[in-house]
């Protein structure tokens, strides 16, 4: 499994390595806007727990409701958050993911967990497939 997996990683990182870019990191004023939101959002979603002493049936659902529709939208800015920090990522970040896969054999276990987490989200695998999210 490991080895399918390093290779999927790696022919993931071939569709960069023509990618250039400075080495210099620029703040995202879009990313910056989803993190303040976000922060919001938590905020909101706390002030409602908060309300929820000695709450009766009805307030409960509307309560309920409306923290359902708050964290469907934080999931959303959660991922849209991991997915534009992954394509900000730097050119010395892709380099240095580049070089560990280069070296696989010769890494050691916590940077090999380091480098798939920098570039998957998840991996469902079954008996008959495997299906890898990819961050970038």
């Amino acid at each position: 499994m490991e080895e399918s997996i390093y290779g999927e990683m790696v022919r993931k990182m071939a569709t960069f390595q023509t990618l250039t870019g400075s080495t210099s990191t620029k703040t995202n004023p879009k990313l910056t806007a989803l993190q303040i939101e976000l922060t919001q959002l938590e905020g909101e979603i706390e002030s409602l727990l908060n309300t929820l002493t000695g709450a009766n049936a009805t307030l409960l659902s509307y309560v309920n409701t409306k923290i359902e529709e708050l964290d469907a939208k934080r999931q959303r800015l959660t991922n849209a958050i991991a997915d534009m920090t992954v394509r900000t990522m730097s050119a010395d970040q892709m380099e240095r993911i580049s070089n560990h896969l280069n070296n696989w054999d010769m890494v050691s276990f916590d940077d090999r967990r380091t480098v798939t987490d920098s570039l998957i989200t998840r991996i469902e695998a079954t008996s008959e497939s495997v299906q890898i999210e990819w961050k970038i």
